[in-house]
């Protein structure tokens, strides 16, 4: 037989359009395996990760964690191949109890892509339960004048498993007087009947002993038996009758207990104990047993535990009513239950972050929520919402799932913790509602500059400091946090009368204190002029700039000196070496703008005087000085030059200082620089 000609089995058939429905659900991110019941912990239920297409590493570095609905978690991830792993033996009678298809499901999450996938396990049945009789002893009460043919109805074997494991068949024996007669009910159940075969006599036998045996359809079948002992009675010729065939009652599922739900009532024309009825459930879930009691004798059906909608919305029973002659009727009853709005909306967090940058782009997903409620109809239509005011808003997601995500642009130096409230509000009335609280840190991303709390900074130092002395101190602050908003400062590059500002100051990178690294001369340096940078520690680091002026001030420390006789020094205009103009103006001009640097000027005197002088001057200790004034300028003590005749030009001015040969009045050089001074005394400017 060719591959074309081969015909595919039940069997494989079943197997490939498993294998296709998987195929397709898991493109659609649903997975659906299927599994019979009772497994053992541990055993094999699907390939998550080759039908979801993930990598096993991608699967370890992203989180991976399998969530089922309900306390307990039926269904767990093997870390190391990737498979769906069963975590408890599953009973699906207990797991689905009257549903016909048990199906568990189960979320797959992946917390580092926050991404869900829906997993759906169908648990199949096996053959793992028995028929079995509530009671597992019978007893039937029959009178003697009952006529061949009648049918009693026996109790009902119950089999919690489904097609062919499930009740097939009912057998008797035991008897020649008694026949088995099985009836199908309206649901495809099968309800035996015990049928009289042959009229009874008390006078020969007053008990008759049968065997009942139920069997189900399982490869090897199983069995239940009970036995049944017909006790033969006197003639009672009247059996009860129930007012109607159905009870039918509604009642809300916050009924209170111990109210009586519905109350049944027979009557029977015998009297004495033949016409005493009693009554009795003969059909009943095993559920609904253990919140429904019946009166035997008032016919009252009882409420003993809770209902709950979400559980059980509808209890059918069976009702029978025997007299004291052992007739009987029957009777259904039905109990629909309606919904009320008692189940708050459940939010779990599925997955969620506890801490952000806070230049993290909008959009950004901070968290996954499954919000749901139990209740149905409006009851069970859930709102979801967040606080006013929140840089976050919520974004639906497949099913009842929503997502967090942040709205807008994050500012940590103006809100550093979020606790952000998500609210979900059903549509019963009342509402009811319940919340759920994110706790989000915002973390520091260097977006600040340090801030000097000064726009400029100055401080005044008294010449003949001691080296190290503690000039002032700059600060400077940054709203960042922690290395981002470590704050160090440094000296601008700079120079002072040609040396590096260095060689003046410091600046402590820890504090920013300021200190002078010499001893200051005020007729040398008058003022230090320079600029200090903070950084902080961010990577890249931001900076600010701030000047600082540091102002020397004056002591008297110089001792008055006598100028040296018929020595003529001449102020006049003139332009500096190296620059256009007259390089030799007139005589007993004034300084520019009335000013010049006195400092510099001394300096330039006493070092042309050095230069030219001869054996009997020396620097600092001629035979002689004079005083020495100019125009608005304070007075000079200068070494005696003699026979120097050369310009002495003034850094910063157009002015020169000439030594006149043959001109020997003080006075002249007093007229011609400046003001005329005694001598031996000391202006301040």
């Amino acid at each position: 037989m060719g591959a074309a000609e081969r015909r595919w089995s039940r069997r494989e058939r079943a197997l490939l359009w498993g294998v296709l429905i998987s195929a397709l659900d898991a493109a659609w991110g649903q997975l659906r395996y299927s599994v019979p019941e009772e497994l053992p912990k541990g055993s094999f239920v699907g390939d998550v990760a080759k039908d979801l297409g993930l990598e096993l590493p991608a699967l370890r570095d992203h989180g991976v964690r399998v969530v089922s609905e309900g306390r307990t978690q039926y269904f767990a991830l093997h870390g190391k191949t990737g498979h769906l792993v069963t975590a408890e033996r599953m009973d699906r009678e207990q797991l689905c109890e009257s549903v016909r298809q048990c199906v568990l499901r189960c979320e797959v999450i992946l917390d580092g892509k926050m991404q869900v996938y829906g997993v759906e396990v169908e648990i199949t049945d096996i053959n793992d339960n028995a028929p079995k009789f509530e009671e597992m002893e019978l007893e039937e009460r029959m009178s003697e004048s009952t006529a061949p043919g009648s049918r009693f109805p026996l109790a009902e074997a119950h089999d919690p498993d489904l097609g062919p494991n499930s009740l097939q068949y009912y057998e008797l024996s035991g008897d020649e007087h008694f026949s088995l007669a099985v009836q199908a009910g309206p649901d495809g159940d099968q309800r035996p009947e015990l049928v009289l075969a042959k009229a009874l006599d008390r006078e020969k036998a007053a008990f008759h002993e049968l065997v009942l045996t139920a069997s189900d359809g399982g490869d090897p079948a199983r069995t239940g038996t009970a036995r049944i002992r017909v006790a033969v009675l006197d003639a009672n010729d009247n059996a009860p009758v129930f007012s109607q065939e159905e009870y039918t009652v509604h009642v809300p599922e916050d009924v209170v207990v111990g109210s009586v739900l519905v109350i049944v009532t027979a009557s029977d024309a015998d009297e004495g104990p033949n016409g005493h009825v009693k009554y009795s459930l003969k059909k009943i879930t095993a559920k609904a047993s253990r919140i429904l009691e019946l009166d035997p004798e008032t016919g009252a059906l009882t409420l003993v535990r809770p209902l709950d909608f979400e559980e059980g919305d509808s209890y059918e029973l069976q009702v029978q009513a025997r007299d004291g002659g052992e007739l009987f009727d029957t009777a259904k009853i039905v109990i629909t239950v309606t919904d009320v709005n008692d189940n708050s909306p459940e939010i779990s967090v599925r997955s969620a972050l506890t801490e952000i940058l806070e230049d993290a782009q909008p959009g950004t997903v901070v968290a996954l929520l499954h919000v749901q409620d139990r209740d149905s109809g409006a009851n069970g239509q859930v709102r979801c919402s967040l606080d006013e005011g929140v840089p976050f808003r919520l974004r639906s997601s497949q099913g009842s799932y929503y997502s967090v995500v942040t709205a807008g642009e994050l500012d940590r130096e103006k809100v550093s913790e979020y606790n952000v409230t998500v609210r979900a509000v059903d549509s019963g009335s009342p509402t009811l509602q319940s919340s759920a609280l994110l706790a989000l840190r915002v973390l520091d991303v260097n977006d600040n500059a340090p801030v000097f709390t000064e726009a400029r900074y100055g401080a005044r130092l008294a010449e003949n400091n001691a080296a190290g002395a503690l000039v002032l101190t700059v600060r400077a602050s940054d709203a960042d946090w922690g290395q981002n908003a470590r704050v160090r400062y440094r000296l601008s590059e700079g120079r002072v009368r040609g040396a590096p500002v260095s060689s003046y100051v410091s600046v402590q990178a820890e504090t920013g204190a300021l200190y002078a690294l010499r001893s200051f001369d005020y007729e040398e340096v008058r003022e230090v002029r320079l600029w200090v940078w903070a950084e902080d520690g961010g990577a890249p680091a931001l900076s600010s700039n701030v000047s600082v002026l540091l102002e020397i001030v004056d002591e008297n420390d110089n001792a008055p000196q006598q100028p040296q006789p018929n020595t003529d020094w001449r102020f006049s205009q003139t332009q500096r070496p190296g620059t256009s103009g007259s390089q030799n103006g007139e005589e007993g001009g004034a300084w520019p703008n009335n000013q010049f640097d006195t400092e510099v000027l001394q300096a330039m005197i006493l070092a042309s005087a050095n230069e030219a002088a001869d054996g009997n001057s020396t620097l600092g200790g001629g035979t002689g000085t004079m005083g020495l004034s100019a125009r608005y300028g304070p007075q000079f003590t200068l070494q005696h030059v003699p026979d120097y005749r050369q310009n002495v030009y003034i850094p910063g001015s157009t002015a020169t200082l000439t030594n006149a040969a043959g001109k020997r009045d003080a006075k002249n050089a007093g007229a011609s620089g400046g003001n005329k001074k005694k001598s031996g005394k000391k202006e301040k400017k």
